[in-house]
This record gives C-alpha cells, sequence and structure tokens, in this order.
C-alpha cells in the first residue's frame, strides 16, 4: 500500500487562526491612549452604561472588581473579547464619588490632603464564551499638605471633573503628589501590567 501524504497540496496557504477582535468597553480617551501604548488598537469602543452605586458596606476592593466585571458583561459580544476596566479611589473603607461639582471635589482634595489613600484599577477581560479573567491593580498615593490656595487653583483648572477622587494624576495634579507606590498608569486609569498579562494570557500577540 502506498504511503499516505500528510503534506499539504502545492499552492494551497495553510490554514490561519481567525484574528482575536477586541472590544474597549469605555468612552474614556484616557484609556484608549494608555491600551495603545501596548501597540493594541480595539477593534470597536462600547461604553458600559451600568448602575454604579455601591450596595451596603461593600469594600473599594469588591467594588472596583465588580464594576469592571459588569462592564465587560455590558458590552459583551459573541464574536469579540471585551476589555472593561474601574478605577476607585478609596480613603480607608470608604469610596470616594467621582467629581461633577466644585464641591464635591473640594470636599474630595481636603479629605485627601498630606494623607495617603488607594487606588484600586480593576480589569476585566470577557471571552466570547462568557469567561471572565480579572486584574486588580493597587497603588498608595500620597498629597503633600494642600494650602487654600493650591486646592482654589486646582478647582479653577477644571481638571477635576468627573475624576475619582476630584483629581487627575496626569495633570497639574501630579505636582502635588509626594510619594506614589504602585502603578502611575492604574491611577490614571488603566494598569499596563496587568492590561498585558490579561491580554496575553487570552492569546493576543503583545511584544
Amino acid at each position: 500500500m502506498a504511503p499516505v501524504s500528510t503534506e499539504a497540496p502545492a499552492g494551497d496557504a495553510p490554514a490561519r487562526a481567525p484574528a482575536l477582535r477586541l472590544i474597549l468597553a469605555s468612552a474614556s480617551p484616557r484609556r484608549r491612549e494608555l491600551i495603545s501604548r501596548l501597540g493594541v488598537t480595539p477593534d470597536a469602543i462600547k461604553a458600559a452604561d451600568i448602575d454604579e452605586t455601591p450596595v451596603p458596606r461593600e469594600v473599594p476592593r469588591d467594588y472596583a472588581r465588580r464594576m469592571a466585571r459588569e462592564k465587560a458583561q455590558a458590552a459583551a459580544a459573541a464574536d469579540a473579547f471585551v476589555l472593561a476596566g474601574d478605577t476607585v479611589v478609596a480613603c480607608g473603607r470608604r469610596i470616594l464619588p467621582k467629581a461633577e461639582d466644585e464641591a464635591t471635589a473640594r470636599a474630595c482634595l481636603d479629605l485627601l490632603s498630606g494623607r495617603r489613600h488607594r487606588v484600586l484599577s480593576a480589569i476585566a477581560l470577557r471571552a466570547p464564551d462568557g469567561s471572565l479573567r480579572e486584574r486588580l491593580s493597587e497603588t498608595v498615593v500620597r498629597f503633600k499638605p494642600l494650602s487654600r490656595e493650591e486646592i482654589d487653583a486646582y478647582i479653577a483648572g477644571g481638571e477635576w471633573d468627573g475624576k475619582a477622587g476630584g483629581y487627575a494624576i496626569q495633570g497639574s495634579a501630579e505636582g502635588l503628589i509626594a510619594w506614589i507606590s504602585g502603578s502611575h498608569s492604574g491611577v490614571v486609569g488603566l494598569p499596563l501590567f496587568e492590561t498585558r498579562a490579561l491580554l496575553k494570557s487570552a492569546g493576543f500577540a503583545i511584544g
């Protein structure tokens, strides 16, 4: 009996695995810019509209993780991975709000002045089959003691608007931060070390 050939017929190209698609479940330009540093361009942007109210007695770490999971599920697609993240500023067990007005921003800065606080940045990657991978970055940040003039100047600049804890580290607030231990990108909104590991574990080609 003649041996059976296992070689592909001449002229036939080897089959290629389908390219992995990625949806970024965030409308944040900061997260889009951060993920681009990994050489990754999402195939689509789909902001997740969910209820972000903490449940009673929910600690900051659990809240951040839950928000990332729920955002990933809300943007679910049958043909794509979905990457979602949530960043929480916590002072002790207290979850600080996103500052939507000057009074809230000022109250946050008054609270954080001269003391350490934690920034918890959770990410979740939902696969097309519904399975989830998760990571959490925890960073400790300390503001210098802030004078009334420094807080007034920061409030006047408007960078606080919509930011968790009333500040954006990627702006002029960085000049008021005396010390940081952890992930700078996590404080901005997407921890790159954890994000890279999560995407690579799912099969995305990242250098």
